[in-house]
């Protein structure tokens, strides 16, 4: 029984399949599943892992809207056999392909976001408004090691919004040298420090790159060696951080590591509420006019929003929330779980 090539199959035919465009692949790919496992129906006829994977196919398809007629993708050639390693060589430094040849499923993944005031949505789903003045750990792990640095939003004022990001990428065998990536408040240079743009001379240095996606505003730096993407972005005067992390990464750290923003959220004295009491630099009613403009959705980004815009009176932090909805979108494994509602 072939199953679990069909299944390989499959998801590797889905695996990098985002956006809006997605739809009409996906069916595509779930027609050649289709075809796969009726090829390997006879052989396969006792076998529970076929079962599932017929009546899977059959619960995508009407879930996707597909038709069951429809073109269908080549057959994909089988790759080389595996070295004393268990993948490909050149497989190293492509975590997500080498995590699915080694399982026969893709990783898993999880999104963590810091904006505006800020706050942090961690890799639990759980959202914090923080206090934070200073320089506090986003993550600190065996792979990656990224530091936020906030000041007061306003004088006199006890909200506070990120100023500086500093991420190590740390150095990995073959893939890279370690790099690290600094952004400030009108400096979100497309570059790591050294000025390189890339990992460096080493075999995979190709599997770390930054990507500008708007000159100083906004840049997207892929880390395919660890199945992680990173986006800075600057909205008014204040950075923001977003991630997609494979679950192995985000979860290699030890019990010394223990005050990391995306793992615990921030601590509980620096926790604040999101209805500031008190006058306020914009009224409530037009900071929420403001934010309804771009999130027409009243969940914890439309709330962050709203606190943002009348604890600083800048109504750039529409944006800010605005971003961090979109790396959300982008980032999350599971859409279901784009809006939180507290």
């Amino acid at each position: 029984c072939k199953i679990l090539r069909c299944n390989s199959e499959f998801v590797a035919a889905t695996l990098h399949l985002r956006g809006p465009e997605r739809g009409a692949a996906f069916c595509t790919a779930l027609r050649s599943y289709s075809l796969c496992t009726r090829r390997t129906a006879r052989t396969c006829r006792g076998d529970l892992a076929f079962h599932s994977a017929v009546h899977g196919i059959e619960d995508l398809m009407i879930q996707n809207n597909c038709s069951k007629e429809g073109p269908t993708a080549p057959a994909r050639p089988r790759p080389p056999a595996p070295n004393a390693h268990g993948f490909e060589s050149l497989d190293i430094c492509d975590y997500e392909r080498s995590f699915l040849y080694k399982h026969g499923r893709p990783p898993g993944f999880q999104h963590c976001a810091a904006f505006g005031d800020p706050h942090i949505r961690t890799f639990h789903d759980d959202f914090h408004t923080c206090r934070v003045e200073g320089s506090w750990p986003l993550l600190d792990n065996d792979y990656l090691f990224v530091q936020a640095t906030s000041s007061p939003v306003a004088k006199g004022s006890n909200a506070t919004v990120t100023s500086k990001l500093t991420i190590i990428f740390k150095n990995m065998k073959e893939c890279i040298d370690q790099k690290v990536y600094q952004a400030e408040l009108d400096n979100v240079p497309a570059a790591f420090q050294d000025g390189s743009v890339n990992g460096g001379a080493r075999p995979g240095g190709s599997s770390l790159a930054i990507w500008e996606r708007s000159p100083g505003r906004h840049v997207e730096i892929r880390a395919d060696y660890i199945g992680t993407t990173i986006a800075v972005r600057q909205a008014g005067r204040q950075l923001s951080f977003s991630i997609r992390a494979a679950e192995e990464v985000a979860r290699a750290f030890s019990e010394e590591q223990d005050l990391q923003l995306c793992v615990g959220g921030c601590p509980h004295s620096q926790r604040m509420s999101r209805s500031p009491r008190g006058r306020g630099r914009v009224p409530a009613e037009t900071a929420r006019a403001l934010c309804r403009e771009t999130l027409p959705v009243e969940d914890v980004y439309f709330q962050s929003c709203v606190f943002d815009v009348v604890t600083s009176g800048d109504a750039n932090f529409t944006m800010a929330a605005r971003g961090a909805l979109e790396d959300a979108r982008l980032f999350l494994p599971d859409a279901e779980k784009l809006h939180i509602f507290q």
